[in-house]
């Protein structure tokens, strides 16, 4: 039976390509994954990731799952889409656990808008599943008819130029 070597004598290169597959992020520039889109880095994620130890004769295979399965991908489809405003956030409307989803819920009750929250907070799997669906790393995240509106600074700048109560009346009247 082969020996398995001590983990830290496995490649770098491994490791910094099941990072950056799982952390969806653009590569750095002095990575040897520099120049690889996004998407490219992001599809590694699906494949299984072969990491070359420094002894001979030993190697070890991981595989990296998304966070955003098929069905948590029809669920958050069928929740955004069910409702003409939706807040995914820290904590509720009602007791924000962030001063930033606290702000965005402020703006949307001073518009007196009808809307939903979720709290990323009860449930991991649903908090990185809503970074790959929106492709937005941070929250809240606003969703207006059935669209990804923005965080917390896109929010503000848009109620402060009348742009969001714009968007939500044409919501409200579709």
């Amino acid at each position: 039976m082969a020996s398995v070597a001590p983990l830290s004598s496995w490649t770098a290169i491994g490791v910094t390509r099941a990072l950056a597959a799982v952390r969806r992020v653009q590569p750095p520039a002095n990575s040897f994954l520099a120049g690889t889109s996004r998407r490219d880095v992001a599809t590694l994620v699906s494949q299984p990731l072969r990491f070359r130890s420094k002894s001979p004769g030993t190697s070890l295979s991981a595989r990296c799952f998304s966070a955003l399965s098929p069905e948590m991908k029809t669920t958050i489809d069928k929740v955004v889409q069910s409702h003409k405003v939706v807040l995914f956030m820290k904590g509720t409307k009602d007791f924000p656990q962030c001063g930033f989803s606290n702000t965005v819920v402020q703006i949307l009750k001073s518009l007196n808008v009808p809307f939903e929250t979720l709290n990323i907070l009860e449930n991991d799997m649903l908090r990185q599943g809503m970074k790959e669906y929106s492709s937005w790393p941070t929250f809240p995240q606003l969703y207006i008819d059935g669209e990804f509106f923005g965080g917390c600074d896109i929010t503000i700048e848009a109620y402060k130029n009348g742009q969001l109560q714009e968007q939500i009346e044409k919501a409200m009247c579709s």
